[in-house]
C-alpha cells in the first residue's frame, strides 16, 4: 500500500509538470493579481486568465488595468506606497531596475534558457534575471496595401528605402485623392516610439548607443547639430506635411488612427503591431497590411532605412514584498504555462496576438503585422530602442515637446534644446 501511494504521488507530480510546464500542487486556492499596461488586450487577457484557471483550478488571476495616460512607473509606485503591489506587474523595460529590490529573482527558471538572444540583457543585473519578456513588438509605418494598389498600382514595400522614395509615393497617392498618412498625436507614440529612433540609430553598436545616452546626460552632445536627429526630424516634417490631421494635428486619437487606416481613409499610420486587434475590429475583411521602416535619409544603403524597431516592450515581474510565497509560486506557474503548455502558448500567441520571444514557441500570431515583424527579424533587419536606460518620465515629457513641434508651437532648435536640457537634468 505504501509503494502504491508513492507511485500515485510521483504520477501526480509528473502530470502537473506536464500540464503547465511548472508546478503548482497546492490544494488551497490562491488568488494572484496581474497589473496590465497594455489596455488594448485587457479584454482578451481576462479570457486568457479564465482558460489558465481551467488548467489550474486552484489559481485565480485578477486583472488590474492601468488607466489611460498613466505610466506603468506611476501606477506601480502608487501601489507599493499603499502596500498593495500586484503579484505580477507588467512594466516597461526601463522600469525593471528601479523596482528590482521588490522583485523575485527568476534566474533559475527554465525559460531563461529558451529566451531569444538579447531579450534578457536589459533586465539582468549582477547576473540575476528580474523579469519575464512578455511581448516582442515592433513598429514603423503601417501600410494599407489594398488601398495603395487600388490608387497607384502594384506596391512593393521593399522599394521604400529612402525619404525620397516614400515622399514620391505620398505625392502619387495625393494625386489620386488618397491621404498618405496619419500621425496620432499621442505623447507615448511620439515620445516613446518616434523620437527614440534617433537614439537607437546613432550607431549599429548598442554599446555606442548607450554611450551616446551617457554623453547626453553629461551635457556633451549638441543635438542641434546632430545629423541623425536632424535627419529623423526632416522625415517627421515630411510626414506632417501629408498628415491627415495637419489642420488640427493634436485632435487625433489612437482609435481614430486605426479607423482611418482600416476604412481606407489613409494609406499609412505610424504605429506598432499592438494595434492589430483594433484594425481588425474595424475591417476584418482586409488583412493586407505590413510595415515599412521610417526612413532617416536618402541613402538606400543605410541599414536603418531598411529596418524596423523590434524588441521586448513589456516585462512581467513578480513581487516579493506584498505577496506570499504561494502567490509567487502561482505567478511562476502562469509564466511557465505561457511558455511550455500547448494551451498556454495558443492563448498567449493567438489569444493576445503576441510574438513570443522564446525559441521553443514555434507558433506566431495570425495577424499580418506580426508576420511582417517576423519577416524583418528573420532577414536581420531590426534594431532596438534603448528603453532600459531611458528615465521613466521620458515619454510624457519628451512626448509633450514633440506634440508642440507637431503643432508648430515649437521650432526645431527649441525642440532639440529642450531635449538636451531634459537629459542634463534627468534622474
Amino acid at each position: 500500500m505504501k509503494y502504491k501511494r508513492l507511485l500515485i504521488s510521483i504520477f501526480l507530480v509528473l502530470f502537473l509538470i506536464n500540464l503547465g510546464g511548472g508546478l503548482f500542487a497546492s490544494s488551497t486556492k490562491v488568488k494572484i493579481t496581474f497589473m496590465s499596461t497594455k489596455g488594448e488586450i485587457n479584454q482578451q487577457l481576462e479570457e486568457v486568465f479564465k482558460n489558465f484557471s481551467k488548467d489550474y483550478p486552484n489559481i485565480t488571476v485578477e486583472l488590474i488595468p492601468v488607466g489611460a495616460g498613466q505610466s506603468p512607473f506611476e501606477k506601480l509606485s502608487t501601489m507599493y506606497a499603499s502596500g498593495n503591489a500586484p503579484t505580477i506587474a507588467m512594466i516597461d523595460p526601463n522600469d525593471v531596475e528601479k523596482f528590482k529590490d521588490n522583485f523575485l529573482d527568476l534566474s533559475n527558471e527554465k525559460w531563461t534558457k529558451d529566451a531569444l538572444k538579447g531579450v534578457l540583457d536589459d533586465v539582468t543585473f549582477e547576473g540575476k534575471v528580474y523579469a519575464f519578456p512578455f511581448a516582442l513588438e515592433g513598429y514603423g509605418l503601417i501600410y494599407n496595401k489594398q488601398l495603395i494598389e487600388k490608387a497607384v498600382g502594384k506596391f512593393d514595400p521593399n522599394t521604400i528605402r529612402t525619404r525620397f522614395s516614400l515622399e514620391r509615393l505620398f505625392k502619387n497617392l495625393e494625386a489620386k485623392k488618397v491621404t498618405p498618412v496619419v500621425i496620432s498625436p499621442l505623447d507615448w507614440s511620439l515620445g516613446a516610439h518616434f523620437i527614440t529612433i534617433a537614439y537607437a540609430t546613432q550607431s549599429r553598436d548598442y554599446g555606442a548607443v548607450k554611450k551616446f545616452i551617457a554623453d547626453l546626460r553629461a551635457g556633451k552632445v549638441d543635438l542641434v547639430n546632430n545629423k541623425v536627429f536632424n535627419d529623423l526630424l526632416d522625415t517627421f516634417d515630411m510626414l506632417r506635411k501629408y498628415n491627415y490631421l495637419k489642420d488640427s494635428p493634436l485632435a487625433g486619437t489612437y482609435e481614430q488612427g486605426a479607423q482611418l487606416l482600416a476604412q481606407d481613409k489613409v494609406a499609412f499610420w505610424f504605429m506598432g503591431n499592438w494595434a492589430w486587434p483594433l484594425i481588425e475590429e474595424v475591417n476584418p475583411k482586409n488583412r493586407d497590411y505590413g510595415f515599412v521602416p521610417v526612413p532617416l535619409d536618402n541613402n538606400p544603403n543605410n541599414f536603418f532605412n531598411r529596418s524596423i524597431v523590434a524588441l521586448p516592450t513589456k516585462m512581467l515581474c513578480i513581487d516579493t514584498k506584498n505577496n506570499s510565497k504561494e502567490q509567487q509560486e502561482a505567478a511562476k506557474t502562469l509564466l511557465n504555462w505561457f511558455v511550455y503548455n500547448e494551451n498556454g502558448q495558443k492563448n498567449w500567441v493567438y489569444g493576445l496576438n503576441i510574438i513570443a520571444p522564446f525559441s521553443n514557441v514555434k507558433i506566431t500570431p495570425n495577424d499580418p503585422l506580426a508576420k511582417s515583424i517576423v519577416e524583418y527579424a528573420k532577414a536581420g533587419r531590426t534594431f532596438k530602442i534603448p528603453y532600459a536606460i531611458l528615465p521613466s518620465d521620458h515619454w510624457p515629457i519628451i512626448g509633450a515637446y514633440m506634440q508642440k513641434y507637431l503643432a508648430g508651437r515649437m521650432d526645431r532648435k527649441q525642440l532639440l534644446t529642450e531635449i538636451m536640457n531634459y537629459w542634463t537634468k534627468a534622474k
